[in-house]
């Protein structure tokens, strides 16, 4: 616990020889001024110092990548002129802190980092992981974030078509909040975080500067959770979804009518980062003028202002020429603005308040001279012991197992979480939430978009490797059963504490795990976030990478498939290399007790195959799902409620997740043995689910997968 004795670096949360290192730029003692924009650009969420050297190993180049990772968000060339723009960012921490702000910030936060590239935001995606929901603690949080979420993203008018909800202990005192957002902009409406060239003016738009957020994400997402968590309310930001609405236009007509020449969204880091990283991306000078800052609340200081993270604020980089242009459209909207500054020559930021200069540092030096940790990494030794625990389900009730994981809240229906939220805006949504991946149609054109986003905390922590290259190939194959090939992914990692070697070997593990899967499948990572420090009380989470997975249809299917379309005297098929009976890492032997196991590797050809064959099928069968959690049994029955009819299969291991695995259900005659790694297990027809002749009826298996959610908030 600090004191208020410490060092002013100490307490900002620096190192002494982070300290030692500005005096090295400098070449004296930093002003307060100058120490508080180091301690937020030099944080862990912002210069990812525990992480930047393994990053380097992502592929994130292909043809049609035309911004990757280092921007505001990955763009990508979809055809026709028509560019794709993605994110995915944490607001884990401040969601803990204040779950209904913390997570409606997070939405604010995506937003502004797509529009910033000159798109429109078209959709958003959560992912997010609480602990069991028998905890009092955990219902707070879950309904504080859901209610977030919904809040933000309806009333700023962008839907919300996706995710996925885990519940387990490892997430009780640390919950995920991942945010995943779509936009798309024509190739001429491109804008980057450029500060031009000198002369060019800095102009603030947004809401006004206050103190709630200071150092909000930064802070918060750089430190581990203890007993003092709760008293860090004020540093969580606080949303207004009407005035981001009103600058998602604003910014959308300035860049219609080509007056900026770069926009950087002010999130982490404030001021601090808007201002030194296009300047520093640039190799120029700015002048900063803080006095021209317009603030909600008086007498802040220079430190206050450089770190508030205070919500939906952009700041536009203008031609002196077009700045009354750029003001005026501001003013239509009703979006406040001020000139704070102007580039210049050199690279030094000068910044100035109350007349006098309180920062005169090298633009660069924020972002570019931030340290790089090589930190240390090792296999941890209790490993061996989890992997040798094997679990073999031979005993278990197939018809009980199967009612009890359809009553998991993490299994079950998520109409709970979805139903809050708008996902019918813009009426382009085909195949929205419930089903394995989003499909929007993009209108004027014959195009489709469609994303998955996948986490899965057991797999990775049993094998971090394996576990984060299956996240790939589940999310490709989620695009693809609705007819999209995959063409791009970010990251979202999420990790417990870097200082540990066991931690930081689970991270660089996840690395090279979505780095293989993503070179054979030939598709780039366009940029990501990582969250470390989620721990409680020195215990980590799970190592829970999230992958969220842009796919592309071109030309989109005519009447893609959904879970609903199964009918009497349909064949189920499996479609996919044959089962192992590994269950390591599966949701069923969750249910029975301890994870345990070595979970079954990915295979890269059938990868490809299957993903190829789903792509192929989406254009003419009638339903396909991906084989996943609660594996065949929880796939079938899912199909089998949506559609409100039963089915008989006979299947080996009906629990079993082994990967590349769909169920594909059409007329007889459609799908065929020689369409490639296919077998028929069963048929449609009846009101149960019978499984190698276990019968669960279908009444209550519907019963159990829709309750599961509102049954375990109502304790």
């Amino acid at each position: 616990m600090t004191t208020a004795t410490e060092p002013a670096h100490r307490l900002l949360g620096m190192t002494d020889e982070e300290f030692e290192s500005v005096v090295g730029i400098l070449g004296r003692e930093p002003r307060p001024a100058e120490l508080a924009m180091y301690s937020v650009m030099w944080s862990e969420h912002c210069s990812y110092k525990s992480s930047r050297g393994h990053l380097r190993r992502f592929p994130s180049e292909a043809p049609w990548v035309v911004v990757g990772p280092g921007e505001n968000a990955g763009v990508v060339d979809i055809g026709d002129g028509w560019l794709a723009a993605l994110r995915i960012e944490s607001h884990n921490h401040p969601s803990f802190v204040e779950p209904y702000q913390g997570a409606a910030t997070g939405v604010g936060g995506i937003l502004r980092d797509v529009f910033t590239m000159g798109a429109r935001p078209i959709a958003l995606w959560d992912q997010i992981r609480f602990g069991p929901l028998d905890d009092a603690q955990n219902r707070y949080l879950f309904n504080g974030v859901v209610s977030g979420i919904a809040g933000y993203g309806n009333a700023v008018g962008v839907p919300t078509v996706g995710g996925e909800v885990e519940f387990d202990p490892c997430y009780g005192s640390n919950p995920l909040v991942n945010v995943m957002c779509l936009g798309i902009l024509r190739s001429d409406q491109l804008v980057l975080g450029t500060a031009g060239e000198p002369g060019t003016v800095a102009i603030l738009l947004g809401r006004a500067t206050g103190r709630d957020g200071i150092g909000g994400a930064s802070v918060l997402a750089s430190a581990s959770f203890d007993e003092e968590s709760g008293e860090k309310r004020p540093s969580v930001q606080v949303g207004d979804p009407f005035a981001e609405k009103k600058l998602i236009e604003a910014c959308l007509e300035l860049y219609e009518k080509g007056l900026v020449v770069g926009v950087q969204d002010l999130g982490a880091a404030g001021l601090s980062c808007a201002t030194s990283e296009p300047a520093g991306r640039a190799g120029v000078g700015l002048e900063v003028n803080l006095d021209a800052v317009h603030t909600r609340e008086p007498g802040m200081t220079a430190p206050e202002l450089l770190m508030s993270e205070s919500q939906e604020r952009m700041m536009a980089f203008v031609m002196p020429e077009k700045v009354s242009e750029v003001l005026a459209v501001a003013d239509k909207w009703e979006v406040e603005s001020a000139v704070i500054g102007e580039v210049n020559r050199g690279d030094t930021l000068t910044v100035r308040h109350n007349g006098e200069i309180v920062a005169e540092v090298p633009a660069a030096s924020l972002a570019e001279d931030a340290p790089v940790y090589e930190r240390p990494f090792a296999r941890p030794e209790w490993l061996d012991e989890v992997q040798g625990r094997v679990f073999d389900g031979s005993s278990l009730d197939v018809a009980q197992t199967l009612l009890d994981l359809l009553s998991d809240p993490a299994i079950g229906s998520s109409a709970w979480v979805h139903e809050q939220y708008d996902h019918m805006l813009f009426l382009n949504t085909v195949v929205g939430p419930g089903s394995d991946g989003t499909l929007l149609r993009l209108k004027g054109t014959n195009k489709a978009l469609a994303v998955s986003t996948d986490g899965n905390g057991r797999l990775c922590y049993l094998d971090p490797r394996r576990g984060s290259a299956r996240l790939v190939y589940e999310a490709a194959l989620n695009v693809a059963v609705v007819g999209a090939r995959p063409l791009a992914v970010v990251d979202n990692l999420n990790f417990g504490n870097p200082e540990k070697p066991s931690v930081m070997w689970q991270f660089v593990m996840s690395v090279e795990g979505i780095s293989e899967a993503c070179e054979v499948l030939g598709i780039p990572v366009v940029g990501g976030n990582v969250s470390f420090y989620n721990e409680s009380d020195g215990n980590d989470i799970h190592p829970t990478p999230v992958v969220g997975l842009l796919g592309l249809a071109d030309p989109a299917p005519v009447d893609p498939p959904r879970l609903s379309r199964a009918a009497e005297g349909m064949e189920v098929w499996l479609i996919g290399p044959e089962a192992t009976p590994n269950l390591a890492g599966s949701a069923v032997q969750r249910l029975a007790g301890e994870l345990g196991g070595l979970p079954t590797a990915p295979d890269p050809a059938s990868a490809r195959t299957v993903i190829g064959l789903a792509v192929e099928m989406a254009q003419h069968v009638p339903v396909l799902h991906d084989v996943s959690d609660g594996g065949v049994a929880v796939a079938l029955a899912e199909i089998c409620i949506a559609s409100g009819i039963g089915a008989t299969v006979d299947v080996e291991q009906p629990f079993g997740e082994d990967p590349h695995r769909f169920l594909a259900l059409a007329a007889p005659g459609v799908v065929s043995a020689k369409d490639g790694p296919t077998r028929r297990i069963g048929s449609v027809g009846g009101d149960r689910i019978e499984i190698n002749g276990a019968r669960a009826p279908l009444a209550d298996a519907a019963e159990a997968w829709r309750q599961a959610i509102p049954r375990a908030l109502a304790g």
